[in-house]
């Protein structure tokens, strides 16, 4: 028999023609206003026109799919299922459950979990391949494929700052009000302690956590943002220099390309700061590797 594997990721337009609609299924059928919308297209505009988190995605997929037929030659399907752009998750799940799958495993290209994020993705697969049998991987973030890759990273960049220089841990901010009971936090603290200790960073000392890229709402979301801290670095003088790991993302996109490399590159630099990003992990193929076993592994947990 064989199992299908939908591959989840965030989404982003196709077009700039398609940032409008794009942003309207965010918002959830709420049209953006015409100043929301033109600092959206903005941003887009700021890195080039779109973001080459299309193509990101489809190289993570293509090179999951290759370490899964090395692992298990003829026994997985893999389709893509975004969040809010085509193709969506329920059309990548239908498309397995018209092969005839005997099972659906759901994968996410976010390596820590949250009920908010992952737990929503799995909740659209599962009842997108009922009656088919579901499971869920639930989170990566600490798969030696990952820390390895973020480690060195560290390393390298690190190598071009000042010896006065914090590394900060980022991740994309969650309203309080989901994070109660929420293992995300604590899983983004444990992949930054896991990528601290194998670069080679003094506990507690050389890095920091803080968050990036909060909503537009009126509700509080989680913080530090990593604006305020490159802010406090340099009003305290603790540093010479801020070396930003965005651990919570996954690809190029624009919060990486526009909230780090632009915006967070722009306020260290009036501040004095030398500013430098790690790279994210996009198709790099020991991070695939890891995704293809942990898929295998959950696939084993499928009734038959």
């Amino acid at each position: 028999m064989t199992t299908g594997v939908i591959v989840m990721a965030y989404g982003t337009p196709a077009s700039p023609e398609d940032v409008e609609s794009y942003y309207t299924h965010i918002r959830r059928g709420r049209p953006p206003t015409p100043e929301l919308l033109a600092d959206l297209v903005a941003r887009y505009d700021a890195i080039g026109g779109i973001s080459p988190l299309a193509a990101r995605t489809a190289a993570q997929l293509t090179a999951i799919a290759e370490q899964l037929e090395l692992l298990a030659p003829g026994r997985f399907e893999v389709r893509l299922g975004q969040k809010h752009a085509h193709p969506f998750v329920e059309d990548g799940v239908a498309e397995l459950v018209e092969l005839g799958v005997d099972g659906v495993v759901g994968l996410v290209l976010a390596p820590h979990y949250s009920g908010f994020s992952v737990g929503q993705y799995h909740e659209r697969a599962a009842a997108a391949a009922d009656p088919v049998p579901f499971v869920g991987v639930d989170h990566w973030h600490l798969s030696p494929g990952f820390v390895g890759h973020q480690a060195a990273s560290v390393v390298e960049r690190l190598a071009t700052l000042p010896e006065r220089s914090v590394v900060v841990f980022t991740a994309h901010s969650l309203p309080e009000r989901v994070l109660e009971g929420d293992p995300y936090p604590d899983q983004l603290r444990a992949s930054a302690e896991a990528i601290a200790e194998q670069a080679g960073l003094a506990p507690w000392s050389g890095w920091a956590l803080a968050w990036q890229s909060a909503g537009r709402t009126p509700e509080p979301w989680r913080g530090p943002d990593i604006l305020e801290v490159i802010a406090d670095l340099a009003d305290t003088g603790a540093a010479e220099g801020v070396l930003v790991v965005p651990q919570g993302f996954t690809a190029d996109h624009l919060e990486v390309l526009y909230d780090l490399d632009i915006e967070a590159a722009a306020a260290a630099r009036e501040r004095g700061l030398a500013f430098a990003r790690t790279e994210v992990v996009n198709d790099d193929p020991a991070v695939a590797a890891d995704l293809a076993r942990l898929v295998v592994d959950a696939a084993a947990t499928l009734p038959r």
